[in-house]
């Protein structure tokens, strides 16, 4: 008995062996391998449903025929060449049949239920009409020899298909399919069509071929990740076609010849904000901030670069108390700026009104790099100067603030500032809206009055006449109309007045009339109070007429107003309190970062008036020593003089590296109230009697201290701009003496505003 169940067994063991020799499926082993029991019909019966049989080297299943309830069949890595067997099976859903021999396309009865087949790694060469299949979910027909796509128009639930690494060098027979997911990885595809009507699709695998442009995937608005890796593109701006696709949020570009363009990464990033992946690498905050930074910043962050840029040239040269400098490092100096879209008239305007008040304003002239216009002339409208003469005065440190408009550049520097406010006058300029946001940035502070179109097709109109705007720049200027009615509404008393600009005879009226009534007869009446107080009558000095720069608007009016007062001596106390209390009174108050700066800027002053100087950059201006003149000698002498002699306010250009100050900790500020207290003390004494302050006074205004190399040489004030002078109010004749003065290149810019 057990030799008979010995030899019943080998024998089992002999067929087994002799039935995976021949590569025929025996009942036996689908036994074995059969899975996943469940109930069907009525409850009462139980099948299997589930065969795999991987890498069994099979080439002839056709005992399936008999297991009919089969629902899930795996024979992957077979021979397998016929698969007939498969009609037998009408409740079929998934069917993997990859890595075999067959070659015929679907070569069996369409089971009814059938939603998955993976037919890759086959020898299928020709696509048949799939319009029986009308389940079909899922279809992997990749790693065949497919040329064409063909047969799929009745699918109408196939949302997956994969035809990658085959010959297709064309895409077609897709329309209207519900896909939502395609792979066409590793075929001859040179561009991108076909694929229009695949409004549903989601992910596209279009690696490994050889496209060069991203044209038409532009209306495919619901991709969200496209794969292009190891393909042709060469150019970012093949980037453009795909822009509008807001649920892109995966792109794969490595392997391209685009990669090697600079800044390639932050430049598509640029392109497309909505990206979370860029080259299977996650795209970060930092990086889209940077992009839009690099490529399109913010009106605001452009004013910020543009102040920190000269800021930084200017204090890499000599500084110079200019003749014209305030007589408080708290005064600014005077300004008004119009500005406007371009071709708004705000040149015309400005140069108009300086004319008509040229007892109160003078033009201040800009430079640019653009050719001037017909009319305009070289150092009355513009200094025209070439690119390269322009940024050398940019590394120069000559500018205030710069800005590229219409494809040039366009400046105003310090000089031409320094021209007007020299002579006592306000200085008048216009600018495009980037410059006023750097103005912003500096310690000057203008009054700003927005000149802006109300009729779009009268301004249009008008830009056409004068016959030297292109189409674009038309464009231009129509879309930045507004940009500047937003920002007027959006940041609000950013502007100190509105002015409609429709009728140019009508907006100089209105400009004419805020300036006259709110700066100069407010300036008139305060110069008329001053002429008639008690101060100048017992003085007998005649009281001076100087513009000042105007103060922040009044509440809810946003129109221009102005204080005036009597050029005093900076030295005097009762100046710097009544300053205070003006400045108090009219200014916003200012935030920490701002007080420390202008407390910075007043101490470099101070130290500049005293003869101190920072020790970092000692030995960058040495100069031969002189000796000090006898009227410094005795400070008593010196000090009872009257303040306001014009021989007190001799000019001299006086040069310290006031940018070191920050760096210095051992120069300390001179407290100008402490030298105000012991210049009024020093008055009501003899010459010759002591005072205990007189070694503090002394020690402040001997310029004999060894700090620095040429420390002896007399400090001479420059002096107290005076203004104009009205016939009724004559002023005294200036000092014959000599007045040097350091005079920059001659600068300026604004902002493409061509009146």
């Amino acid at each position: 008995m057990e030799i008979k169940q010995v030899t019943l067994h080998t024998r089992s063991e002999e067929a087994k062996q002799h039935s995976k020799k021949d590569g025929v499926l025996t009942a036996a082993l689908v036994c074995r391998r059969v899975s996943n029991l469940r109930s069907v019909g009525t409850g009462l019966q139980c099948l299997y449903h589930h065969l795999c049989l991987p890498s069994q080297d099979l080439s002839d299943v056709s005992v399936l025929c008999n297991y009919v309830h089969l629902q899930k069949l795996q024979l992957p890595h077979n021979k397998i060449k016929d698969l007939s067997c498969v009609s037998h099976m009408p409740y079929l859903v998934i069917l993997d049949a990859s890595h075999n021999d067959i070659s015929s396309f679907f070569g069996f009865q369409p089971p009814k239920n059938l939603k998955e087949v993976n037919f890759s790694h086959n020898r299928m060469t020709n696509m048949k009409d799939l319009s029986a299949f009308s389940s079909l979910r899922h279809l992997d027909l990749g790693y065949n020899s497919f040329s064409e796509i063909g047969g799929l128009e009745q699918c109408c639930k196939l949302t997956n298909l994969s035809l990658e690494h085959n010959k297709i060098s064309r895409v077609g027979g897709l329309d209207r399919l519900p896909l939502t997911h395609l792979c066409l990885r590793g075929n001859q595809l040179e561009r991108v069509e076909g694929l229009d009507n695949l409004k549903s699709l989601q992910v596209l695998d279009l690696s490994l071929n050889r496209i060069t442009t991203l044209s038409g995937l532009q209306n495919l608005h619901v991709l969200g990740s496209i794969n292009l890796e190891r393909n042709l593109i060469s150019e970012i701006q093949e980037c453009k076609h795909v822009h509008d696709l807001s649920l892109l949020r995966d792109l794969n570009l490595l392997g391209n010849p685009v990669q090697e363009q600079p800044d390639y990464r932050l430049a598509v990033i640029f392109l497309l904000q909505h990206l979370t992946v860029l080259d299977k690498e996650k795209v970060t905050a930092e990086e889209k901030v940077s992009s839009v930074n690099k490529y399109d910043p913010p009106l605001d962050v452009v004013a910020a670069r543009d102040h920190m840029t000269h800021l930084v040239y200017h204090l890499m040269q000599p500084q110079v108390l200019y003749d014209s400098t305030m007589p408080s490092a708290d005064s600014p100096y005077a300004m008004l700026v119009l500005t406007g879209p371009q071709g708004c008239g705000k040149r015309d305007l400005a140069h108009r009104l300086c004319q008509e008040l040229s007892e109160y304003f003078a033009y201040g002239t800009c430079h640019t790099t653009r050719g001037p216009y017909v009319g305009e002339e070289n150092g009355i409208d513009y200094h025209f100067v070439s690119e390269e003469d322009f940024q050398n005065m940019i590394h120069m440190g000559q500018f205030v603030q710069t800005v590229q408009y219409g494809g040039h550049s366009y400046g105003l520097s310090r000089d031409a500032i320094e021209d007007v406010a020299k002579e006592g006058l306000a200085c008048c300029v216009h600018m495009e809206l980037e410059g006023v946001l750097s103005l912003k940035n500096s310690y000057f502070e203008p009054r700003y009055i927005l000149l802006i179109p109300t009729q779009v097709e009268k301004y249009l109109g008008h830009l056409k006449s004068r016959g030297v705007y292109s189409a674009a720049q038309m464009d231009a200027a129509m879309s930045r109309v507004e940009l500047y009615a937003d920002t007027n509404r959006q940041r609000l008393g950013f502007f100190d007045n509105v002015i409609p600009c429709d009728d140019c005879e009508e907006a100089f009226q209105t400009l004419r009339h805020i300036v006259k009534e709110y700066l100069v007869e407010e300036q008139e009446e305060g110069e008329n109070n001053n002429r008639g107080s008690p101060d100048n009558t017992s003085t007998g000095h005649k009281p001076e007429e100087k513009p000042l720069s105007p103060p922040p608007s009044r509440s809810g009016s946003g129109r221009l107003a102005a204080h005036s007062a009597t050029a005093l001596d900076p030295s005097d106390l009762s100046y710097r309190n009544y300053f205070n209390k003006i400045q108090a009174e009219l200014r916003p108050p200012k935030s920490a970062t701002e007080l420390a700066s202008i407390r910075r800027r007043e101490q470099l002053v101070r130290e500049a008036i005293v003869g101190k100087s920072p020790g970092i950059y000692s030995q960058l201006f040495k100069s031969s020593a002189q000796t000090a003149p006898s009227s410094l000698q005795n400070p008593g002498a010196h000090c009872s003089e009257d303040s306001s002699s014009n021989e007190s306010r001799a000019s001299s250009a006086l040069t310290v590296p006031s940018s070191a100050g920050g760096f210095s900790s051992s120069v300390q500020p001179l407290d100008m109230s402490v030298l105000g207290h012991t210049l009024e003390a020093l008055k009501g004494e003899s010459p010759g009697a002591p005072h205990p302050d007189t070694d503090l006074l002394a020690l402040a205004v001997s310029p004999s201290s060894d700090r620095r190399p040429g420390s002896n040489v007399k400090p001479i004030l420059p002096p107290i701009p005076s203004g104009r002078k009205t016939p009724a109010s004559p002023s005294p004749a200036p000092s014959p003496g000599p007045s040097p003065k350091t005079k920059a290149v001659e600068e300026g810019g604004d902002e493409g505003g061509e009146g």
